[in-house]
């Protein structure tokens, strides 16, 4: 049998993103060693289990944590921002916990592609530093996250995220405009009826598809912003896609011609696939993919003039985005040494 490894972060929530990073590190994995034994800690184990071929335990029954814990060499914690407590402290808390546990019972730990922080409690700081520099290796998705851990004393490596190592399939391209929205603190009922009717100025005569990449979160504000769209014009043909394997996700974006999307995978895959982006600038990571990738942005404010944005999404080359990607793979040298 080959090493047991644990991996722990934001699974089993039908997140997008991070079901597509859990996919891309079992697959490497298991190319790494066949014999590997895989553990996943979920908020839904039994679906988990399903998707990926793997053992998984309910993320919060403490006796199936202990025990989890107790039986594995390594644990892998990540990718995506764990290790923060702007969002949620208690979210730290257990992501810490789980680190802590490991690393009391003498575990190999691996920081696997996080981005840190933002920590505002001085208790977080002293917490997650603390942790961090008893861990075997610490790789990062950003130069943000890596400058902020040497500031602090602890060496982090920086790699890309995880996904663009992904061949994705490519549809024939559509006629068809994709939004990707998530409710977000500062989005109000004026911003969205702003972008609602700029989309249709733009792209009033053809389909408007919008993805839910996270269910809980997505979908309300998804169907909220159709409402707007046939409201502006009546006419408008819509669909809310959601509910449809990762695959069918990444499958229906790529026959895109354009799309207009808040979250950073919705905005990875789209320009993997060769479809013109307009990134909406709600957090750090999405505007550094942006400006790296030459994308158009959009800040969450009526105030804004939403022409220029839009005029740059229209002359966007996809053979630009995909080249950008190609150079984008995830840097796989440092873990594989620590496996080998």
């Amino acid at each position: 049998m080959g090493r047991r490894v644990l991996i722990s972060g934001y699974y089993g929530y039908d997140n997008f993103g991070d079901e597509a990073i859990l996919g891309v590190l079992i697959d490497h994995l298991r190319r790494l060693d066949p014999e590997i034994d895989i553990t996943v800690l979920s908020n839904n184990p039994f679906k988990t289990s399903k998707s990926f071929g793997v053992r998984a335990v309910k993320n919060f029954s403490l006796l199936g944590l202990l025990s989890a814990v107790s039986s594995c060499d390594v644990l892998i914690s990540g990718g995506g921002s764990l290790l923060q407590d702007i969002t949620s402290f208690k979210s730290l808390l257990y992501y810490c916990f789980v680190i802590y546990l490991a690393q009391v019972m003498k575990k190999d730990v691996i920081i696997f592609a996080q981005g840190i922080g933002p920590l505002i409690r001085d208790y977080s700081k002293k917490l997650v530093f603390g942790l961090l520099n008893k861990c075997q290796m610490i790789t990062v998705r950003d130069l943000k996250s890596q400058m902020y851990l040497l500031d602090n004393g602890i060496q982090a490596e920086l790699v890309s995220d995880p996904v663009f190592s992904v061949d994705f399939p490519i549809g024939e391209k559509e006629e068809v405009v994709g939004v990707q929205l998530r409710a977000f603190r500062s989005i109000d009922d004026a911003f969205l009826f702003t972008l609602a009717r700029q989309v249709i100025t733009y792209f009033g005569d053809k389909a408007i598809e919008l993805y839910v990449f996270q269910e809980s979160i997505d979908y309300e504000i998804c169907k909220k912003f159709e409402k707007m769209l046939k409201t502006i014009s009546p006419g408008v043909k819509t669909q809310i896609i959601h509910n449809i394997s990762g695959n069918d996700m990444i499958l229906k974006i790529s026959r895109l011609e354009y799309m207009i999307a808040m979250r950073f995978h919705a905005v990875l895959v789209s320009i993997k696939t060769g479809v013109k982006t307009l990134a909406i600038n709600y957090d750090a990571k999405v505007e550094k993919l942006a400006y790296d990738a030459f994308l158009p942005l959009l800040t969450i404010s009526i105030d804004e003039d939403m022409d220029p944005p839009f005029e740059r999404l229209l002359q966007l080359n996809p053979e630009d985005l995909m080249n950008y990607c190609a150079n984008q793979q995830f840097e796989w040298e440092y873990f594989d040494n620590f496996f080998v």
